[in-house]
């Protein structure tokens, strides 16, 4: 089989995959940090992003913010609490939408979410049939569901989503399939289809004997369906990852990794369904795909800038508004910087922006993109 379809496999089958069957992955307990597992300052922050986004939007009376690949929520839970409190005009207007197709996780988005999702502010997208899923063969449909048209402004909002979307591997040998001999797992190679080859044109780069690079073909396609998707709005993706340009300078080949217990490894083959399978993103494939229907793709910037572009206004007042200790306000500096610092996430994590159907002069007073434009 396909690369890319061991990596669902070993992620998404039902009762087996790593995703589906389980949701204690993130945090200290588990395998893995993502940024708001660090502290509520990061959805605190993205509230205020948003506000200014749907001010932007004409504050409409209804907005849409649709989360892909949610997690636990706590983002969410943070984004709506700190709108409710500091943003009332847009947490009156919006409804939050939760995509999440794993029954363990869809679980705990309820137990992290329930005043939400009573009120009806909050409510999680429907998820596949079991006909749907029975029919899959493939990964030509994606993991989480492709967003249904909107009629009414939508922010959409991927953080560590697109890393976890199954790719195809090629090397300098072809195409990397998976089959099984004596009870163990062999790679064998294939020629790569002409779709392949011409993504690695485009997007990518060719490997050099040795080298392996993926082809993330699955989340071209979901950016591709969330930017059709949308009449008007924003896209957000947070994500580690790679623009093609640092790929012909010979960085970023060869991005496959796990993660299990807060410790990396390159070898995707060592426990199948117990550990985490990720790549990093091809954000020029991701950037063109938007714009082939009809987005603009914005610079893409750090999070530290993004970050920094909101909070600097007020001086990180998101972050230590409820600080009354000088301990506390202590603790979360640590935590801020950790999100923005290159020793913590700030460097290490990229943000791509789009927008649609928006007036260019209001996206340009966007918080989150004016400290990059600063840097150029």
């Amino acid at each position: 089989m396909p690369f890319s379809r061991y990596m669902e496999l070993c992620l998404y089958e039902p009762g087996l995959g790593y995703y589906a069957r389980r949701a204690s992955q993130f945090g200290r307990a588990g395998d893995f940090y993502t940024s708001s597992d660090v502290q509520a300052v990061f959805g605190r922050l993205l509230a205020r992003q948003f506000d200014e986004m749907w001010r932007a939007l004409g504050s409409p009376e209804q907005i849409e913010v649709l989360e892909l690949g949610p997690g636990r929520g706590l983002f969410a839970q943070d984004v709506l609490d700190w709108s409710e409190k500091k943003f009332p005009q847009f947490f009156q207007a919006v409804h939050y939408e939760l995509a999440e197709n794993s029954p363990a996780l869809r679980e705990r988005l309820q137990a992290t979410l329930p005043r939400h999702f009573q009120s009806g502010k909050a409510s999680l997208s429907p998820s596949p049939s079991a006909a749907e899923a029975a029919n899959r063969k493939d990964v030509s449909v994606p993991t989480e569901v492709v967003p249904s048209p909107r009629s009414s402004p939508t922010i959409v909002f991927a953080n560590e989503f697109f890393d976890a979307l199954p790719v195809e591997v090629v090397g300098s040998k072809g195409k990397l399939s998976i089959d099984v001999r004596n009870e163990r797992w062999v790679e064998t190679w294939a020629p790569a289809s002409a779709k392949e080859l011409e993504f690695l044109d485009r997007y990518s780069v060719h490997p050099e004997p040795g080298e392996r690079v993926e082809v993330p073909w699955l989340a071209h396609q979901y950016m591709a369906g969330v930017a059709q998707s949308l009449e008007r709005g924003f896209v957000i993706v947070v994500d580690y990852g790679y623009t093609r340009n640092e790929q012909l300078q010979g960085r970023h080949r060869g991005t496959v990794m796990t993660y299990r217990r807060h410790s990396a490894s390159p070898n995707p083959y060592e426990a199948p369904g117990e550990q985490d399978i990720t790549c990093h993103v091809n954000f020029t494939a991701l950037a063109s795909a938007a714009e082939q229907h009809g987005m603009h793709a914005h610079q893409l910037l750090t999070q530290s800038q993004f970050l920094i572009g909101i909070g600097e206004s007020n001086q990180f007042a998101d972050a230590f508004d409820e600080c009354r200790l000088p301990e506390e306000r202590a603790k979360v500096a640590l935590q801020l910087k950790h999100l923005v610092t290159p020793a913590g996430l700030g460097e290490t994590f990229h943000v791509l922006v789009a927008s649609k159907g928006v007036d260019a002069a209001s996206v340009d007073e966007l918080s989150g993109l004016r400290f990059g434009r600063r840097q150029v």
